[in-house]
């Protein structure tokens, strides 16, 4: 029997038991792939990150949800590298991670915040899946797509207001068939002072919503900062009871994703 060091940590969280949980299990080196998924399956969190470090401030990174394992996930980074920051002690000036998505890099900001560096992901316009909006209950105002679809409301009442069909958001077809909805925030009411309102869905990777998508980050951010005009964005994924801040910056054809991340359990996984 092995065991690994465990920290289950809220990313994009402004306080404890907001934003996405992640789990970061530091190891000498990877098990097997499937035994890191029977882990996360165990773990059931939306994101189980493995790291393994190379020296140098870098560390192999890799990502499994309850189902599957991903190419790319922002707030499982965001907790990997506060887990190495604040757990492992590390205290270079910035983190470099090695994924199947490349090489991408975190530093702190003087604030205590995380800064990642991610690619862009430039959505193009496309027609809406035939039974989008039954899966969602509601009918969008437009489709766009890129790594998931990315679904724009009017306002962000009608994000808030979604109740999907997780069954038929999971047979639209794909695994890459995510749903992110999004919406320009409110001027006030709940969502007050943000810029984007989002939510998403991801039934076939085995998470019905995830509470905090970096990744999706990477489609609204350059979206959303060529609609409105802004460079920096204020975004706030609408996850009912939680809510996840994560602020985006342009930079080229990377996305600065910006946000902070608290442990809420630190233990022992046997496997």
């Amino acid at each position: 029997m092995a065991d690994y060091t465990f920290f289950q940590i809220d990313a994009f969280a402004e306080r404890p038991m907001a934003g996405g949980p992640a789990g970061v299990m530091p190891m000498d080196a990877f098990p097997t792939a499937e035994v890191m998924q029977a882990i996360a399956t165990e773990n059931n969190l939306a994101e189980t990150a493995f790291i393994v470090a190379k020296g140098k401030g870098v560390w192999d990174l890799r990502w499994f949800t309850p189902a599957v394992e991903v190419p790319l996930c922002g707030h499982a980074t965001l907790a990997s590298a506060h887990a190495i920051f604040t757990h492992l002690k590390f205290d270079g000036p910035e983190i470099g991670f090695d994924t199947k998505s490349g090489r991408l890099t975190v530093k702190r900001l003087a604030d205590g915040r995380l800064e990642m560096d991610f690619p862009a992901d430039i959505p193009k316009r496309i027609d809406a899946p035939p039974t989008l909006a039954e899966a969602l209950g509601a009918k969008p105002k437009e489709v766009w797509g890129g790594q998931y679809l990315l679904v724009v409301f009017e306002s962000a009442a009608q994000i808030r207001a979604l109740k999907p069909d997780m069954a038929k958001i999971a047979a639209l077809g794909g695994k890459r068939m995510d749903v992110c909805c999004v919406a320009p925030g409110d001027s006030s009411g709940p969502f007050g002072g943000y810029d984007v309102i989002s939510r998403f869905f991801a039934p076939a990777d085995g998470i019905p919503e995830d509470p905090a998508t970096g990744s999706a980050h990477c489609m609204i951010g350059p979206f959303f900062s060529e609609r409105l005009g802004k460079a920096e964005l204020k975004c706030f994924q609408a996850y009912p009871g939680r809510g996840a801040d994560v602020g985006t910056r342009m930079a080229g054809d990377r996305v600065k994703l910006i946000g902070r991340a608290r442990t809420v359990i630190e233990g022992v996984f046997y496997a």
